[in-house]
């Protein structure tokens, strides 16, 4: 008896560790090279810029935040970071929060990784989708907000730092910038970071969802997310539910695919399954994040405008695409299988590429330290230190200084 159960044990260890590798395996050359991608952008976009033009909340500034998001980091805290020095250098909240929706939902690689993982309906709802969260946040922003919730967020003195890309240089157009030597000096800046970042979310989210999908029946999630109930009770409930399940994840960003695949192929509906990926905002970890930010109230006014932001959001799309007949077939048994494959094919010949890309850049990002990189170039980058944990990790301008900067480099 002993002996099966510690047979049961080991052998669920061991699906659990294949479909975390084989999840990792299917996906990993997409989030080299969406890190890349996002990491060239980071170098390219001046960030003193792109906070300027973000004031107000007008459509402009939460398209152009949109816009900016998409161009940004998919980790959760480093974007949080990011808007949270817009917010704090002028930017409306609208447009901050919007792109911070924008840089966790519609990012190339999770898209990549949705649709390896889940088919090109999750990913053109996971971007689509996050138009529609765009929009559904700003009304209810402009319908709760009060002008002294947002000024007290915005003058609240922090209690800890965070965590800001090397700022691209401000001189010159794009083709300046790219002729720049030190512009891949940091591109394999803003890369190396994203992954220090962002490594341990991922392990930890294709580990839960393994371990998840090996111990945890299906029937479990289908009682949970009330499978059977007819679509006018299992979709607001299974979008209700979704984030909270989110919430206690502690997985953010892309790291939470894997335990949506999970979701989606033990039965919970595809509504359910979207609010889960889009509810990375608001991981218990980063409601934390917030409170060091903003404050208690804001915070608070921050989870219930996102929380429902993600439900409603994830009513809509779930109804829209049902209407299209784009809600994917389910198969959990060629889902499991797909996941589980190793063999020498495309995906194989991607992930040595990325490989060498990634070891490249890497080791560039770690010839030229951060701190030297800063010290080298700070006196003629005229982009302001965010953060305390700003890659020159110096100390932050008072808003007075911040807007003087502003106005000499314009």
């Amino acid at each position: 008896m002993v002996n099966g159960s510690v047979g049961h044990l080991l052998g669920g260890i061991g699906e659990a560790l294949l479909l975390a590798a084989g999840m990792f395996w299917k996906t990993g050359w997409s989030l080299v090279l969406g890190f890349a991608i996002s990491a060239a952008l980071q170098a390219l976009v001046p960030a003193e810029r792109m906070r300027a033009a973000l004031g107000g909340g007008g459509i402009r500034p939460v398209a152009l935040a949109t816009l900016a998001g998409a161009a940004s980091s998919s980790c959760s805290y480093a974007s949080a970071a990011i808007s949270r020095t817009l917010f704090k250098r002028g930017a409306g909240l609208v447009p901050s929060l919007a792109f911070l929706f924008a840089s966790t939902n519609l990012v190339v690689e999770l898209g990549i990784v949705l649709y390896l993982l889940l088919g090109w309906q999750f990913t053109a709802a996971e971007w689509i989708g996050d138009v529609v969260l765009v929009a559904v946040m700003a009304v209810l922003v402009h319908l709760t907000a009060s002008p002294a919730l947002i000024e007290a967020a915005r003058r609240h003195k922090e209690e800890g730092g965070g965590h800001e890309h090397p700022a691209a240089a401000a001189e010159g157009g794009v083709i300046a910038r790219l002729r720049d030597p030190q512009t891949r000096v940091r591109i394999a800046q803003n890369f190396a970071m994203d992954w220090g970042m962002l490594w341990k979310d991922l392990l930890l989210g294709f580990g839960i969802a393994g371990a998840l999908g090996a111990f945890v029946p299906d029937g479990v999630w289908q009682a949970l997310f009330v499978q059977g109930a007819p679509a006018w009770i299992q979709v607001p409930a299974n979008a209700l539910l979704g984030p909270l399940v989110a919430m206690i994840s502690f997985v953010c960003s892309i790291g939470n695919v894997p335990m949506a695949a999970v979701l989606w192929g033990s039965g919970v509906s595809f509504g359910g399954v979207l609010a889960f990926l889009y509810a990375d905002l608001i991981v218990l970890p980063l409601l934390d994040v917030y409170r060091r930010y903003y404050g208690w109230r804001m915070a608070a006014y921050i989870f219930a405008v996102f929380y429902v932001t993600m439900a409603v959001s994830a009513m809509l799309m779930d109804v829209a695409f049902s209407a299209l007949g784009w809600v994917p077939a389910r198969d959990a048994a060629a889902l499991h299988a797909r996941m589980t494959h190793f063999a020498i094919d495309y995906t194989f010949w991607l992930n040595i590429v990325a490989i060498g890309v990634a070891a490249a850049l890497f080791r560039l990002a770690r010839s030229q330290p951060m701190q030297a990189h800063c010290e080298h170039h700070g006196h003629h980058e005229h982009a302001p230190a965010a953060d305390p944990a700003h890659c020159c990790g110096g100390h932050e301008h008072p808003p007075e200084q911040a807007g003087h900067h502003a106005a000499h480099e314009a």
